[in-house]
């Protein structure tokens, strides 16, 4: 406890570096994982439709929403690599 104390101001802001690199790659995984799993859903409904279990109306609806998920993932992706 002593220690910790005295070598807070040392220590200290490496600490909070380390916790936002961590805050940091929690977040990237996280959107990577969501953008795996939309293309996943993706390839789900493409399969569906090739073995006739969802109509082409249907198919178009979701295949339209699951498109535009992406595309807002990867526009939001973008503006935070030009920033």
């Amino acid at each position: 406890m002593l220690f910790d104390l005295l070598t807070l101001p040392l220590l200290g802001p490496i600490s909070g570096i380390m916790w936002i690199g961590e805050q940091i790659q929690e977040r990237v995984d996280s959107e990577l994982d969501e953008t795996e799993n939309l293309g996943k859903q993706l390839l789900a409904l493409q399969l569906a439709f090739d073995l006739d279990e969802v109509s082409e109306e249907d198919f178009e609806e979701q295949e339209e929403a699951l498109l535009i998920r992406i595309q807002a993932m990867e526009d939001i992706a973008n503006e935070e690599e030009e920033s």
